[in-house]
């Protein structure tokens, strides 16, 4: 019997009802990114007061219960009684969509929080949220639970002399959120970037649930200039002196700040408002647009591009660029509540035009640097079309070879590659014990040879030399750069299984430097894991026990005692592990442990790669000094 569709089945959903029914429309999801992007939420609204010039500090705390605050100097929000509502408008400001000094009311010229969604959203999605502020002499304090007034504004003393300002105290709600514990670190990058976008502004976080209270403050008065040498202080610039512009035009606010290193790989971040376009957009294009003339312009001048040469392309005058466009609008037009692309024509007129002016003022008055950033395009011009010519050979030898996967590939007989898994596993010994593990309809065995190229001091064209980096690229069947499409991905989880060591855990460090930089968004959209396969098998009596770090082993010889435990397995690679036992532990979906690798911050992934896989030896053991603590397990 068909059901019937009538009147009856039609919901209207009251309040903020719907954000709780549907968050991830607008958080983008209900993992760890949804859970930090709360408190991101809440810090554009201080922020947005810092770009109206009423704001000059932010405090951040994460609470010993978990819940966070956000203190800010600015005006306060509004305690008046709005006149549409007839309630307090900061009760309409947390608790109605779609509301607050942000549609064109005079409030902000410039703000982050475009659809007036966030302080309802994050009250929504808190099992609590108390609201204090400081205007007026007076504190006013509103208490919310899950996006409903509990305690209506009400006057609970009186502010310091001159104190202004507003208090954001909230707790995720543990119904919503897979995961409601606050990672500091993610936190901190995310403030200092804030920081380096807003000069002059200082943003303090504090991280109250250990002692000693870990704490960091950030104050930028060079702003994006700083921040330029910030991403490149594990590189090494080809010039000291650091390109910046800052003009008005078509109505936008535009800053540019840039410098040249002497790597291989582009390292450009756009934000509109002070949010990270991470899709780039409007903004993004002009900026190409302008640099590539502007360089092309001053090298045909002066006679250093000669009349034989082409013109450079844009991915030759960005080798080895790092850059910041920032633009700030009165009405900016984002994709998605999560703002990753910029759709105003206007903020590509505006960067473009700005740029090519500064720039070409900039390498007049400094001919030296720009010699060398044309030298160095050259040389990426002359690169580019040899990395060409063996993508080129890549693709004739496939298709003469009638699309044929390398030979030691062995590949798996599921053609959805919805459905299909390729292990990448170090050496002949794990590949061979591997590929007797497997289930061969679904999962794919890929040994490679030894460590491969650290591909962060080579070019693409060295890179496409090497048979490992090729047979990858010819199993994934994605191609690579320009050629990348995602729609050919032959397996939709791409594992890295290498041995538990010190060897093995650079080898992965390679791989994933290689899947960073040359197919990124394989680990954007979450199809690169790590395999966790034991360090230990503990046998006793009849029962077998597989550990996989020392940390657990000594908790489960607490736990079934030390008395009757025969000799203890040390698995020093996947080859020493029979088929059945790389079952169980590494490759059966059913108990298996897998990683998955997240791109959460790419300024950060930058810097750790660089760090580790750079020319620069300071910083690499800088790094391993400050993460020697967190290593359980040594081989020599």
């Amino acid at each position: 019997m068909r059901e019937e569709y009538t009147e009856n089945q039609i919901q209207v959903l009251e309040g903020l009802e719907a954000v709780r029914i549907r968050p991830g429309m607008y958080i983008g999801t209900t993992s760890a990114r949804g859970l930090h992007h709360l408190v991101y939420e809440i810090v554009d609204n201080a922020v947005d007061e810092a770009l109206a010039g009423r704001c000059t500090r932010i405090d951040i705390e994460i609470h010993k219960d978990n819940s966070v605050s956000v203190k800010d100097d600015g005006h306060g929000i509004p305690v008046g009684i709005q006149p549409q509502r007839g309630i307090p408008a900061v009760e309409v400001v947390f608790t109605v969509l779609h509301a607050g000094g942000k549609f064109g009311g005079g409030g902000y010229k410039v703000s982050g929080g475009l659809h007036g969604v966030g302080a309802s959203v994050v009250n929504a999605l808190s099992e609590w949220t108390n609201v204090k502020i400081y205007t007026e002499g007076k504190i006013h304090e509103i208490n919310f639970s899950k996006g409903d007034v509990i305690n209506p504004l009400r006057i609970i003393g009186d502010a310091e002399d001159g104190q202004t300002g507003t208090y954001v105290h909230f707790k995720p709600d543990a119904e919503i959120f897979e995961e409601t514990v606050f990672d500091f670190d993610i936190l901190r990058q995310h403030m200092r970037e804030t920081a380096f976008l807003n000069k002059g502004l200082m943003v303090n976080i504090s991280d109250l649930r250990e002692e000693p209270v870990k704490s960091k403050s950030y104050l930028y008065e060079g702003g994006i200039m700083q921040f330029v040498e910030y991403i490149n202080k594990n590189k090494t610039p080809i010039h000291d002196k650091i390109f910046y512009a800052e003009g008005s035009k078509e109505g936008c606010l535009v800053e540019i700040a840039l410098q040249y290193n002497d790597g291989y790989l582009e390292n450009t971040y756009t934000f509109a408002n002070n949010i990270n376009t991470s899709d780039g957009g409007m903004h993004l294009m002009g900026f190409r647009a302008g640099l590539t003339k502007t360089v092309n312009d001053y090298g045909r001048k002066y006679n250093i591009l000669k009349e034989a040469d082409k013109n450079l392309s844009g991915e030759d005058v960005r080798e080895g660029l790092t850059a910041i466009v920032s633009v700030k609008l009165t009405d900016p037009q984002f994709e998605g509540q999560t703002k990753a692309k910029l759709g105003n024509s206007e903020a590509r007129t505006a960067v473009e035009s700005l740029l090519s002016e500064y720039l070409q003022y900039f390498l007049e008055e400094n001919p030296a640097i720009g010699k060398m950033i044309l030298e160095k395009s050259l040389m990426a011009s002359r690169a580019r079309e040899a990395a060409k010519k063996a993508r080129e050979l890549v693709r004739r030898k496939s298709f003469l070879d009638g699309g044929r996967l390398p030979g030691k590939l062995a590949d798996c007989s599921e053609k959805d590659p919805a459905l299909c898994e390729i292990f990448i596993v170090e050496g002949d010994s794990a590949g061979g014990s591997a590929k007797n593990a497997r289930t061969p309809k679904t999962q794919a065995i890929l040994p490679l040879r030894g460590k491969i190229l650290n591909v962060e001091k080579t070019r693409l064209d060295k890179i496409l030399e090497n048979n490992e980096i090729r047979s990858m690229i010819t199993a994934f069947g994605t191609g690579i750069q320009d050629d990348f499409d995602e729609g050919k991905l032959r397996y939709h989880k791409i594992v890295l299984m290498t041995d538990a060591d010190v060897d093995g855990a650079h080898i992965r460090t390679l791989l994933l430097t290689f899947i960073y930089r040359y197919l990124t968004p394989l680990i954007e959209n979450g199809y690169v894991y790590i395999a966790q396969p034991p360090l230990y098998k503990v046998e006793k009596g009849k029962k077998e026990y597989y550990v996989y770090s020392d940390a657990e082993l000594e908790n489960l010889l607490k736990e079934i005692g030390r008395d009757g435990i025969k000799p203890i397995q040390r698995y020093k690679g996947l080859g020493e592990m029979d088929a059945d036992q790389l079952w169980d532990t590494t490759m059966n979906p059913q108990s298996r442990q897998l990683l998955r690798v997240d791109l959460s911050n790419a300024i950060a992934a930058d810097d750790t790669f660089t760090q580790l896989m750079g020319d620069n030896v300071e910083p690499r053991r800088e790094f391993i000094l400050e993460h020697a603590k967190f290593v359980q397990n040594l081989d020599y």
